[in-house]
């Protein structure tokens, strides 16, 4: 597997520059250029698929590219300058369609498939949980294009880590320090590398707003410093935080595909397994709280009803050596309520905890059915034109189906094995 390249901090900028012009089809495309008809399923989107009109709009377009395309003259002149510096290098082209992989086919999939992942698996509404869904897709396209001849695999598969990781940073930063609109920060800032997401919130962001308007509101009317909230308008978070946090999902990139590797090529219970320690492994520290008596526990402070898990890696449990000495530490920071929502079901949900199996079968069976879909499609189809202007097109054979389909296995065995089936 590759591992993602250090990339320049002014990287999320020149992409978006790039993408405004190299992503648009050309006006004077052919009909021949068009991408061919998606498969009958992807003609029916799935129930959970959000509106077409609820989509983000595409990214505005530069100066640059709308001074260009009003002139085919220029157009031209501009495509044969950027051939000759080596912008429509194949591998360049395939760096820039991987972006169109990753922002078309990767990027919506936490979304449109909100239902099952929040709702039937229990997701909480984190940037953790749209990272490894995410990743999952990530993933499965990384399969296939590492099947391309050489060097198309790796310059796909280069180009589409680069991006993903590219976007992972600039939400990162997003997540750990909110951009105002009175930042001083660049406006490209203002909007995510890719597309804004409902997957997961972020919690301080209504909080932040809320102490700009409160200060500029006191700075206006010369009371500021009186009970006006704390501004932070940088936008800024700390680089050995960010750069923490990109180690942490690194790690955790790298561990999942390595583990989705193996339980490919062994078995789909491997392959499950995978699916449980990446992820729904992480709902809890038992898994069902039940009631037990504790002995540090009173009538009028009684012990928590549930505990989570805790991850040591990446320094997410400070002073863990004194943890180490402590009897009982441990179980303190399990029963501690970080706030992410994510710890042991009560009895009273238990059937949400004993569902997990079947989650785990629909998603083993999703992943079996998208690579066999991704090993039907030509190389050619993937790797695409090769021209610039044309690294959009043919992406509808490549989108991924719903996770959970009534004509599936996992539905039929259901529907075998409940009692009307059996009547």
């Amino acid at each position: 597997m590759l591992a993602p390249r250090r990339l320049a901090r002014s990287a999320p900028a020149a992409a978006r520059h790039a993408r405004s012009l190299a992503t648009q089809p050309s006006s004077s495309s052919s009909a021949s250029s068009k991408p061919p008809p998606p498969p009958a399923d992807s003609q029916q989107p799935s129930p959970s698929s959000p509106p077409a009109n609820t989509r983000p709009p595409p990214p505005q377009q530069t100066w640059l590219a709308k001074t260009i395309k009003q002139s085919p003259a220029a157009k031209q002149a501009f495509l044969t300058l950027a051939g000759l510096l080596g912008y429509g290098s194949a591998k360049q082209y395939a760096g820039r369609r991987a972006y169109n992989f990753y922002s078309e086919l990767c990027i919506s999939r936490p979304d449109d498939e909100a239902p099952f992942w929040r709702t039937e698996c229990d997701l909480p509404p984190t940037f953790q949980s749209w990272f490894t869904v995410t990743n999952l897709h990530v993933w499965l396209l990384t399969v296939r294009l590492r099947a391309l001849p050489a060097p198309h695999g790796t310059n796909y598969v280069q180009g589409l880590i680069d991006h993903f990781f590219i976007d992972v940073e600039d939400r990162v930063r997003a997540v750990l320090q909110p951009v105002s609109p009175n930042s001083y920060a660049p406006p490209q800032n203002l909007v995510p590398y890719t597309r804004a997401t409902a997957f997961y919130r972020i919690a301080n962001r209504a909080a932040n707003a809320a102490n700009v308007e409160a200060a500029a509101a006191a700075t206006a009317t010369g009371s500021a410093g009186a009970g006006s909230g704390k501004m932070r308008p940088r936008g800024r978070a700390p680089e050995s935080l960010v750069s923490r946090q990109m180690k942490i999902f690194k790690e955790q990139w790298a561990g999942m595909g390595m583990s989705f590797d193996l339980g490919l090529v062994r078995s789909d219970t491997e392959l499950a397994a995978a699916v449980w320690r990446n992820l729904l492994g992480g709902r809890g520290a038992q898994g069902i709280a039940y009631t037990a008596a504790s002995s540090s526990a009173s009538a009028s402070s009684p012990a928590p009803a549930f505990r989570r898990t805790v991850n040591f890696a990446g320094g997410e449990v400070e002073k863990l050596s004194k943890m180490a000495k402590l009897r009982g530490a441990l179980e303190a920071e399990e029963r501690r309520d970080d706030g992410s929502g994510v710890h042991d079901y009560p009895p009273s949900q238990a059937d949400r905890y004993v569902a997990y199996p079947e989650r785990m079968a629909v998603v083993v069976e999703y992943v079996r059915r998208e690579l066999v879909r991704l090993e039907q499609v030509s190389d050619a189809d993937i790797i695409g034109q090769g021209v610039i202007g044309t690294e959009s097109l043919g992406l509808d054979v490549l989108r991924f189906g719903p996770v959970r389909r009534a004509d599936g296995i996992v539905a039929a065995l259901r529907d075998i094995s409940t009692p009307e089936a059996e009547a």
